[in-house]
């Protein structure tokens, strides 16, 4: 964590910026151990050029904050306190007022980003969000092992999700049944709310879970990931049940030969948009192009869903050590919906998938 703060110092530094505040729930337990939803509280790091930082939270976190290892000052406050007065009061204490801050514009809302202006007048604030977003973009050593298992727990919530394909289930019968085997290995939060989508309900990417009962020539979309040790999973897989037809099939293998290809060419210093482009184009020219209605993937990690975008737009290179999604999906309303996702990494290899669900379309009888 110390590596972690001392290179944004540097570029706090380099900028000549004098504090910054951290207030992303992500942010702060990247730079601190500390994973905390605050819900409408105030969380925070406070961050200097120069000095030691300082963390701000609810007084009843303040012993859990402590015992991440947390070695700096802790601040906590009541609910009847003015949090941002407080956490003002003790950057004003270190720099004074301050001739520039750095925030996270794309986080704080409105109105704790006019309070804080208001709380330092004279103050020009910075986003820090392209600097978050470039130290977070490379994953080292530990972080990649906790991606490793977090993806090795959604491969096995996937079979978990297909052991429960039957006449009459219904989408909500196969969440609950995915999420109850996986408390029972320990898991205590999933990514985002499972999904698992029967018939053409799996033609909306990301639709709702109800009392929809899969039956004989349905695709059966399941999309899910989990959180281990602070670090997300993200996996789709399409199965059928009862055996495709030939437009099922077709589409099938089409999303399926443009999520390989994409992972094929994946390696340092390819652009971003390549990936893109070589799925999408596989996909257009099989007559479904305006049926894959969304980028290819997006960077993961702390966030399910964080920087980079994998779009036909980003001419970003790929580097070694980045870690995102490849999926591609064709989705043709009211009739057809495949979606096929791994996570990857980016090594001196190429593209490697740490997701390993077989990806040949299983037919459930």
């Amino acid at each position: 964590m110390f590596k972690r703060m001392e290179t944004f110092q540097q570029w706090l530094n380099q900028e000549n910026i004098d504090a910054a505040i951290i207030t992303s729930k992500e942010n702060v337990f990247y730079f601190s151990g500390f994973y905390s939803d605050p819900h409408e509280r105030l969380l925070a790091i406070a961050m200097f050029e120069g000095g030691e930082p300082f963390l701000i939270c609810p007084q009843m976190e303040t012993n859990a904050a402590k015992d991440t290892g947390w070695t700096y000052p802790i601040i906590g406050y009541k609910d009847t306190d003015d949090s941002l007065q407080i956490l003002t009061d003790e950057i004003k204490k270190r720099i004074g007022n301050g001739k520039t801050i750095a925030v996270e514009k794309n986080h704080l809302n409105a109105f704790r980003y006019e309070s804080l202006q208001r709380l330092f007048p004279n103050t020009q604030f910075k986003n820090a969000e392209r600097q978050l977003n470039e130290q977070r973009l490379i994953k080292d050593e530990r972080e990649i092992q906790k991606l490793e298992k977090a993806a090795e727990l959604a491969d096995y919530a996937i079979q978990v999700g297909i052991n429960e394909v039957r006449e009459g289930a219904t989408e909500l019968q196969i969440v609950a049944a995915i999420e109850y085997e996986l408390k029972k290995k320990g898991v205590q939060q999933m990514s985002f709310s499972t999904i698992v989508l029967t018939g053409e309900k799996a033609a909306s990417p990301h639709g709702t879970p109800g009392l929809t009962k899969v039956k004989k020539g349905d695709f059966v979309l399941f999309d899910l990931g989990v959180v281990y040790e602070g670090y997300c999973s993200d996996i789709t897989r399409t199965v059928h049940y009862g055996g495709p037809s030939e437009k099922q099939a077709k589409v099938y293998e089409t999303v399926l030969r443009a999520q390989q290809t994409a992972l094929s060419i994946g390696r340092p210093g390819i652009p971003s948009k390549e990936l893109d482009l070589a799925a999408r184009t596989i996909i257009a020219e099989a007559g479904y192009g305006d049926y894959f209605t969304h980028r290819l993937g997006h960077g993961l990690g702390i966030s399910v869903h964080e920087f980079p975008s994998i779009t036909e737009t980003n001419p970003l290179p790929l580097e070694k050590g980045m870690v995102f999604t490849i999926e591609p999906g064709i989705y043709i309303p009211n009739e057809i919906g495949v979606r096929i996702e791994d996570d990857v990494i980016i090594t001196d290899k190429g593209a490697v998938s740490l997701t390993r669900f077989p990806k040949q379309l299983q037919v459930i009888s």
